[in-house]
């Protein structure tokens, strides 16, 4: 009856979102969702935030600037600074969460067939964005050290593939495998870029999330160290991880002539970013409260993931295999020998819950692969969903379910 445009003919929607029917069932525990725990939010310090902020409260009410409010871009900026990365305000571009960063840019950017580098696996939405861009995604593997720069160098060597619009990569705690992209590799990263003239988009949002382990610089503050670099590199960052998703403040920074184009695109999509939400972050920022507040959080994390990573451990031994991560909010597994699709019904009827790995691929999948997060949960859900998800597999191989 309707006429839709290419991509949304037969569109696919998130398949993480999908399992959200699951959470409302009484006892279950999750470790699905990439939420950050919200007995962590600072509650008290977002509210004084706000009080403060609609003491102006026509700025809270009324229409703002597109490319965000004045007084947040310069507190991003500093804390940009703080993070060893000097940025003009004509480089920053505020957006309602990250995503939509990574949408303007793609928007003003990849025409339909442009070649477009990821890294696999990959976090889901970015791969449901290209596929709706009509981009021609190349897969670049990643190890328990990031993406395989090796690798790439070689299929950009090769000519197997016409000169890339971009590659896009969370490199620090990555969502889904929790691998942290080391700092050599970031530099031989950055350039193949300035060799091959392609952009890096770096996807930050959990950075600040790390509980062990040496800090590894940005790839975007590395560009000082690659002559020519910092043409090549867009950096997306966001509060969603480390103060609350309901706020929706993210932010890009990228050479002018990109944010400039990226800001007319979002003038399309919606105006301005809420500018109540924007001046209770700058007010939140301005009093040192993310600085104070962080230290909770990823102290909270690292016992977490060492709980969960110790009770998997426990259950079920050898059959799993998982790279412990320093930080950030996941953790990727494999169980060989059976298919994690398989497994996930199992584990919904034993009140648990993960997101399969397939999820996570734009193609060779890995049938094994599932990805857990220890965020939302607390310590004695983690220990009873480790319980849980073994008396599921132990279920899964009585039934003979499907081997992958």
């Amino acid at each position: 009856m309707y006429e839709f445009t290419a991509p949304f003919q037969n569109p696919s929607g998130s398949p993480i979102r999908e399992l959200f029917k699951y959470l409302g069932e009484p006892g279950m525990i999750s470790f699905a969702g990439g939420y950050p725990a919200s007995d962590l939010f600072d509650v008290d310090g977002l509210q004084q935030a706000a009080a403060r902020a609609y003491q102006d409260s026509n700025r809270c009410l009324q229409y703002g600037p597109t490319d965000g409010l004045p007084e947040l871009k310069r507190e991003l900026v500093n804390l940009m600074a703080r993070r060893g990365v000097s940025c003009a305000l004509n480089e920053m571009l505020v957006t309602t969460g990250s995503q939509q960063g990574l949408d303007l840019l793609l928007r003003v950017l990849v025409s339909p067939g442009d070649v477009v580098l990821t890294e696999q696996p990959a976090y889901p939405a970015t791969l449901q964005a290209l596929k709706l861009q009509q981009a021609k995604t190349v897969t670049v593997p990643v190890d328990a050290y990031g993406v395989d720069v090796d690798y790439l160098a070689t299929l950009l060597a090769s000519g197997m593939v016409t000169r890339p619009k971009l590659l896009y990569t969370v490199p620090t705690f990555a969502n889904p495998t929790g691998a942290t992209l080391t700092r050599e590799r970031r530099i031989a990263l950055l350039k193949l870029a300035v060799q091959y003239k392609f952009l890096i988009v770096e996807d930050d949002p959990y950075g600040d999330l790390r509980f062990s382990g040496e800090v590894v610089p940005s790839i975007v503050s590395l560009t000082t160290e690659v002559e020519g670099s910092r043409d090549w590199v867009v950096h997306f960052a966001s509060l969603s991880k480390i103060v609350a998703p309901g706020l929706r403040v993210g932010w890009a920074i990228a050479p002018a002539e990109i944010t400039r184009r990226c800001v007319i695109a979002k003038q399309t999509v919606d105006l301005c970013s809420a500018p109540w939400t924007q001046a209770i972050a700058a007010e939140y920022l301005a009093d040192g409260a993310l600085e104070r507040h962080l230290p909770r959080i990823a102290a909270m994390y690292g016992r977490k993931c060492e709980a969960l990573c110790n009770e998997l451990r426990e259950q079920l031994g050898d059959a799993i295999q998982f790279h412990q991560p320093e930080g950030g909010m996941f953790v990727w597994a494999r169980i060989d020998g059976i298919d994690a699709s398989e497994l996930l019904k199992r584990a919904i009827d034993n009140k648990v819950m993960f997101v399969p790995g397939k999820a996570f691929f734009a193609d060779k999948l890995d049938p094994a692969s599932l990805r857990l997060s220890f965020a939302a949960p607390g310590l004695a859900e983690i220990q009873e969903g480790a319980k849980r998800l073994k008396r599921a597999y132990e279920a899964a191989f009585a039934a003979g379910i499907p081997k992958h």
